[in-house]
């Protein structure tokens, strides 16, 4: 079971590899959302992320004969590094099934830790399926990544790391992916303050906890999309789900286009890479019901690679109206291109990219196409820009298109 006892004791055996994680307040979301926001930044994780809490936890509570064996488990990720680095602590082989969607630097980052990697399926689910396949032919220890109560009471320090710093919270939002760090952190709050409000998130095209709550039972979805890919999970876990049941007080969920602004919020405003997953607590904030309350929001994870995260800071950039393209038809003739320039400038508008079409039409003389990539502050500014050259006579149009 989860108890008090046992929470108390894995507080004190993670410490021996986890780095102190202490809140920051958020002046920028307390303002946004008119409460006293404070984040709690586990991308700053030893392997950038909790998950190690709950795999070295789980490891201390094997026996010798049972890591003599090898471990091994599934992840989209941070587990796989939490379980790589504690089986390198305790001296035991680990082998990690991950699916092969996973971003290359949680593979990298999990063989770096000495682990050996199996990249299997698309989605957590089918790694999963691999990982017990495998563990039952070569005679492996399989540790689950969230369905296992030594697992989730490790995840769950991160509360009683709260409660140290700021024992008045009243709102706590924690990620769900399986459930293990929601069952954990819900569990632990609810036994040291039954009146706090456990708030859990999931990403709209992975809500696979919210759909098991409303059915009561736990439930598997058909199909999962989201960029959040540690928490793309069709099943939640069976045996955390009686806690969840009766400690987490509700569920958000926040489309993927909420995360990506705030992964911009969070590297504009608080100098912070977190990953998909460990932004869903901060993009949920917008819909909590409520005014001058203390919010914790657990930042679960920082492991992203460079790719995804380009691609999600040009997203967020032309979500926010501070990157768009325009086209504008202009006769082909010396001195339209400065003319379009000037008026644009006049605006304090910023050109990143121009492309110029000659093709566009069989007429040069009537028209060529201009496409202009410009930088604005937002909305407002991106308005006065394309009323700018409506006035010109330029009749632009918005181009649904990358950088």
């Amino acid at each position: 079971m989860l108890t008090l006892e046992k929470f108390e004791e894995a507080s004190e055996l993670v410490k021996k590899v986890t780095l102190e994680t202490k809140l920051v307040y958020s002046s920028y979301l307390s303002q946004a959302t008119g409460n006293k926001v404070f984040l709690k930044p586990e991308n700053m994780q030893m392997t950038g992320a909790y998950k190690l809490r709950g795999a070295y936890y789980k490891m201390s509570t094997l026996t010798d004969e049972e890591r003599s064996r090898g471990i091994i488990t599934a992840s989209a990720g941070n587990h796989a590094q939490g379980v790589a680095y504690a089986a390198k602590e305790y001296g035991c082989k680990a082998v990690i099934v991950m699916p092969t969607t996973t971003p290359l630097i949680k593979v990298n980052r999990t063989k770096g830790y000495g682990a050996r990697v199996v990249l299997h399926g698309d989605v957590y689910d089918e790694a999963c399926q691999e990982a017990l396949r495998l563990a039952e032919e070569n005679g492996y220890t399989f540790i689950h990544p969230f369905d296992d109560l030594s697992v989730a009471t490790g995840q769950g320090t991160i509360a009683m790391e709260i409660f140290k710093e700021l024992p008045l919270v009243d709102y706590i939002l924690v990620p769900i992916g399986g459930g293990g760090l929601a069952a954990g952190v819900s569990t632990l709050a609810k036994l040291m303050n039954p009146k706090i409000k456990v708030i859990g998130v999931e990403p709209e095209g992975a809500a696979c906890m919210k759909a098991s709550l409303e059915a009561g039972k736990v439930v598997t979805l058909d199909a999962v999309n989201t960029i959040a890919d540690g928490t793309a999970v069709k099943t939640p876990g069976g045996e955390i789900f009686p806690y969840i049941q009766k400690n987490l007080d509700y569920i958000i969920t926040v489309p993927d286009e909420d995360i990506i602004v705030a992964f911009l919020d969070m590297v504009e405003n608080h100098k912070m890479v977190v990953e998909n997953s460990g932004l869903l607590t901060v993009a949920a904030l917008k819909q909590l019901d409520c005014k001058g309350k203390k919010v914790v929001a657990i930042l679960s994870g920082g492991n992203m690679d460079v790719i995804t995260m380009s691609s999600v800071v040009q997203q967020g950039l032309i979500m926010r109206d501070r990157i768009f393209t325009v086209s504008v038809l202009l006769p082909d003739k010396p001195g339209e291109l400065s003319r379009v320039s000037a008026v644009i400038a006049e605006q304090n508008g910023n050109v990143i990219k121009l492309e110029h079409n000659q093709f566009v039409s069989t007429n040069r003389n009537a028209a060529v196409e201009l496409r202009i990539t410009l930088e604005a502050f937002g909305t407002e500014h991106k308005k006065e820009i394309l009323n700018a050259l409506t006035e010109g006579g330029y009749r632009p149009k918005i181009v649904r298109t990358l950088i």
